[in-house]
């Protein structure tokens, strides 16, 4: 039997909801989650949707949990751990908010340490994610499962061995689905200008790159290797892979994704100063 754990959320949006369910799917008592959301119907629906307590503040009942998740956006996090602050005692807390810094969130909780900073990414609110996780040194080895638990109820996950990473994850997975969308506007626009109907257009462009990224995810080979399986020479695909290098799309995809990188960096400064 799988060893019990008490979930609390700060904050009961669209990611918690996705980490809710997730884990109701997987054996999660909804007894045992418990979520801070300060909008009333918020909270009737997560209470209705879920069946799981379900309040407008912090309060003892909330911290008696294993983990707590926070759940609220990066400019509101200050204000949301001031209840917070020197009530902590042996919870991990775990932070799914967008490049805040585990020095700052624990500063903010007041001086609190057992602390694990989370980058999902959108897909998991249909229990596709991918999650780059990173915890304090102080976490245990029961606290970083029980963190990786949590997480694994919404997709896979990749523990990374150096924080500043972290910024990287984000640039790499958390905005990468926003990469996969245009891409997928580019090859739908392009059936559309070739001729084919919206619909159509449409199928096409997401069904290719649905099928695609399940073929590479179920190879053992690399997606280069697999590129160059469809490209016979003097063909159709290797017309079209010529054009995409002379128009300079890959290093075009490079550059984009350090871009986001060092905005990532610059947005953890911003966040976290007091």
């Amino acid at each position: 039997m799988t060893e019990r754990i008490r979930i609390s959320f700060l904050g009961g949006g669209n990611m918690a909801s996705a980490l809710i369910g997730g884990m109701l799917e997987r054996g999660f008592a909804a007894a045992d989650i418990q979520v801070v959301e300060l909008q009333e119907d918020g909270r009737k629906r997560l209470a209705e949707r879920f069946g799981v307590r379900a309040v407008g503040a912090v309060d003892d009942a909330l911290l008696d949990c294993d983990v707590l998740v926070l759940a609220v956006k990066p400019q509101q996090m200050k204000a949301a751990l001031a209840p917070l602050a020197g009530r902590l005692a042996r919870q991990v807390v775990v932070s799914i908010a967008a490049g805040l810094r585990l020095a700052d969130i624990g500063r903010w909780l007041g001086g609190y340490a057992g602390l694990v900073r989370v980058m999902p990414n959108t897909p998991a609110l249909i229990g596709a994610g991918v999650s780059g996780l990173y915890a304090d040194p102080s976490v245990d080895a029961a606290g970083r499962a029980a963190a990786e638990r949590v997480l694994a109820a919404v997709g896979s996950t990749v523990w990374i061995a150096d924080e500043t990473q972290m910024d990287a994850v984000t640039a790499v997975s958390g905005s990468g689905p926003a990469y996969v969308f245009h891409f997928i506007e580019a090859l739908e626009a392009a059936g559309a200008s070739l001729g084919f109907d919206a619909a159509t257009a449409r199928k096409l462009a997401i069904d290719t790159v649905l099928g695609a990224a399940k073929l590479a995810a179920g190879s053992d080979e690399a997606p280069g290797v697999l590129r160059e399986r469809v490209t016979s020479k003097g063909g159709t695909t290797e017309a079209a892979l010529a054009s995409m290098k002379a128009s300079g799309f890959f290093d075009a995809i490079v550059t984009a994704v350090k871009a986001a990188e060092v905005r990532g960096r610059e947005l953890g400064e911003q966040l976290g100063k007091d």
